[in-house]
């Protein structure tokens, strides 16, 4: 995966959201806010890609939207596939909660399954 992923090919598109397990199970917050925190990543990570192709694809399918929610299991998990995505050229945002400046998820823009899938293959649905 060379260069910036982004085809808008015929497969089917998922937005892919990854959270802190770690929120949850060992630093108690609310799951209720971590829900939160993820709709933040999701809605900040469509705004930023509005434009592209893909993306708009998936919000002229708003009926048909498919999501999948990932956790990792600390800060540290999260940030390395931030930078991760960042070197292979795969849009997405990290959602960095203020004022307390931490990072709790991180969303992608709408992608070809097939295209993301083996980048975030480590990561097990969030439970």
């Amino acid at each position: 995966m060379a260069a910036p992923v982004g085809s808008g090919g015929s497969s089917r598109l998922v937005q892919y959201v990854v959270v802190r397990a770690d929120l949850v199970r060992t630093l108690a917050w609310p799951l209720g806010a971590v829900i939160t925190q993820a709709c933040h990543a999701a809605t900040a990570a469509i705004h930023l890609n509005y434009n592209d192709q893909d993306t708009q694809q998936y919000l002229a399918e708003l009926d048909s939207m498919h999501k999948v929610v990932l956790e990792a299991p600390d800060e540290a998990s999260l940030s390395s596939l931030s930078e991760t995505l960042s070197q292979k050229g795969v849009a997405h945002k990290l959602w960095v909660e203020q004022p307390e400046d931490t990072p709790t998820c991180l969303a992608l823009k709408p992608y070809p399954k097939e295209t993301v899938q083996p980048l975030l293959r480590k990561f097990k649905l969030f439970k």
